[in-house]
């Protein structure tokens, strides 16, 4: 079955774990790597005086879900997940992920081409 990671904005703080995590697991030398967080503000409407930060991990064509890392058995999900302290990362089988996603409004689902 094909994998892919579901990533939920509502709890993404933008604390750049994963792309640590990502460029360490991969020897990514650097302005390369799986996953780069985009950061978005945004002004509440017609309230100027409010500002919404936003946080969107974005997965690059670099990503390979950690494919070495699970078929050797170190471990059972890409480091970028293993690594996200707010859970916001979350890997699986595709069909699975796109259940969950139907009770995340602000969800994104990963699948690498």
């Amino acid at each position: 079955m094909a994998k892919g990671i579901l990533v939920d904005m509502t709890y993404c703080t933008g604390c750049h774990a994963c792309e640590v995590a990502c460029k360490q697991e991969n020897s990514f030398p650097v302005g390369i790597s799986g996953i780069k967080i985009h950061e978005l503000i945004m002004e509440n409407g017609l309230n100027t005086d409010r500002v919404q930060f936003d946080y969107y991990p974005h997965f690059t064509n670099h990503c390979n879900l950690c494919a070495g890392r699970i078929a050797s058995g170190e471990d059972t999900k890409p480091a970028c997940c293993k690594h996200c302290g707010t859970a916001s990362l979350i890997y699986g089988e595709l069909d699975e992920l796109v259940e969950q996603m139907k009770d995340m409004p602000r969800s994104v689902l990963h699948k690498p081409v």
